[in-house]
């Protein structure tokens, strides 16, 4: 999980750099793509179940077009808020979708507590508090809040599919139809910019990072971990981010989007203690 956050990180920074180029789609359909190109020679997608030789059932199937869909949503959405939204603020407000997921279903005191510091949080990184609403990204951060959403059903997703498809063949296939999908439409807002020597170079190595790597290394810890735990664990995503957009965009913070970054991370780890108090084998167990 920690190998998977800093992959993840630097190469959404790293692709922060195309969207001004090709797009938000353009770069989502080319991360997509080259990162299908890259798992397939080691995953094998194939349509039999290799455990016991049957064919995959249509229920199978249906698993692995959930994830494609969660897939698309939750990069698609990510990517159009990086367009008005530092990376770093970015991922804060949609690390709100794996928090909430992490905290839903308890009525433990931690838990209320923290809601209410991750929604000063959001306030916080948001801007909202220090600048003139006419300059605060109200699409940016409803595109954070969509891909937050769409992350919490991708780590429910992702475990449906770990539980019935071997190694990385249902992750594989997924990402398959996910880039038949959005290709045509990145190819309709980028066109052969795509294809420019550059912009391949970026792309595959955002494709590397974002998705074939960091997806791979979910996949398997998800088979070990609960969405609840998953929720928790990602709680250093936000200052990860940061790092990143600092080190590869120049993207610096001011102290009161740090203070509301703090205040996210400190909910997560309100709710890890809660959950070490009272399940402390359920990861274990999961």
């Amino acid at each position: 999980m920690l190998a998977a956050m800093l992959s993840v990180q630097f190469g959404g920074a790293f692709a922060a750099t195309l969207i001004p180029e090709i797009g938000p789609v353009g770069t989502v359909a080319l991360r997509l793509t080259i990162a299908t190109i890259i798992l397939v020679p080691f995953a094998r997608p194939g349509l039999h179940d290799r455990r016991t030789g049957r064919l995959h059932t249509r229920s199978d199937w249906l698993r692995v077009v959930a994830f494609a869909a969660t897939l698309g949503v939750m990069n698609t959405s990510f990517y159009f808020s990086l367009r008005t939204l530092p990376i770093g603020v970015a991922v804060t407000i949609e690390f709100i979708g794996p928090m909430t997921m992490a905290a839903l279903g308890s009525r433990s005191w931690r838990d209320g507590l923290a809601v209410l510091l991750a929604g000063a949080g959001v306030v916080g990184v948001s801007g909202a508090l220090d600048a003139d609403w006419s300059q605060v990204s109200l699409p940016g951060i409803g595109f954070a809040l969509g891909a937050g959403a769409a992350w919490a059903l991708y780590a429910k997703a992702s475990q449906a599919v770990g539980a019935r498809w071997e190694s990385l063949r249902g992750l594989t296939w997924a990402m398959m139809i996910c880039s038949v999908v959005i290709l045509p439409f990145g190819i309709a807002e980028a066109g052969t910019q795509l294809i420019r020597p550059r912009h391949l170079l970026v792309g595959a190595v955002v494709a590397l990072m974002s998705s074939a790597l960091p997806y791979s290394l979910e996949m398997y810890a998800l088979r070990r971990l609960s969405t609840k735990a998953y929720g928790i664990l990602t709680g250093g995503e936000p200052a990860v981010a940061a790092l990143a957009g600092l080190l590869v965009l120049g993207q610096g913070l001011h102290p009161l989007q740090i203070a509301g970054m703090i205040c996210v991370i400190s909910a997560s780890v309100l709710i890890l203690g809660r959950d070490s108090h009272h399940h402390p084998t359920r990861a274990a167990a999961t």
